[in-house]
C-alpha cells in the first residue's frame, strides 16, 4: 500500500544550508533502498516535506523525522493512501522557496512568504504542484 505524507517543521539551527545539504545527503543515502520519493521545500527557517512510499517505510521515516534534533514544531499536514506516486522521479527533490517569485507563494499564502504552519494540507500539496510545473524543483533522481 502506497501512502503521501507532508509535514512542516522549523529548523532549530541557523546553519540551514548545512542542514539542508545533511537531509538531502541522508535521504539519497536512505530512501531508494526503502522505496521512498518525495519533495523537501525550505525557505529561512521552514521545512515543508512530502515523501510517498510504502506505509511501513513512510511512517517508520516520519516517526524518526519527530526524534531529529534538527527540527522542531514538527506537524502533519496531510496524509493519504495512494494509488500512484506524483514524485517518483525523485529520491529527494529540492526548492528553495526564498528564491521563488512572491508571486507564486502569494496565490497560496496571506503573505509571500512560506509558513505551512498557517496552511492547509491542501493548498500545501497544491503549491508543490506549483513548483513541480515550474521547474522549481531541483535533485531528479
Amino acid at each position: 500500500m502506497l501512502v503521501r505524507l507532508l509535514y512542516a517543521s522549523r529548523a532549530t539551527d541557523d546553519k540551514l544550508c548545512e542542514m539542508v545539504q545533511s537531509i538531502m545527503q541522508q535521504a539519497r543515502e536512505h530512501n531508494p533502498q526503502n522505496g521512498i520519493t518525495g519533495i523537501l521545500c525550505h525557505s529561512d527557517q521552514v521545512f515543508m516535506q512530502v515523501l510517498e512510499g510504502g506505509r511501513e517505510a513512510i511512517n517508520t521515516l516520519y516517526g524518526k523525522i519527530l526524534r531529529d534534533p534538527r527540527h522542531t514544531e514538527v506537524v502533519l499536514l496531510h496524509y493519504e493512501e495512494i494509488s500512484e506516486r506524483r514524485y517518483s522521479g525523485w529520491t529527494m527533490g529540492q526548492a528553495n522557496l526564498s528564491k521563488i517569485n512572491p508571486s507564486v507563494m502569494l496565490k497560496y499564502s496571506a503573505l509571500p512568504e512560506l509558513n505551512p504552519h498557517h496552511m492547509s494540507g491542501k493548498v500545501s500539496l497544491a503549491l508543490i504542484e506549483e513548483l513541480m510545473a515550474t521547474a522549481a524543483i531541483v535533485g531528479r533522481s
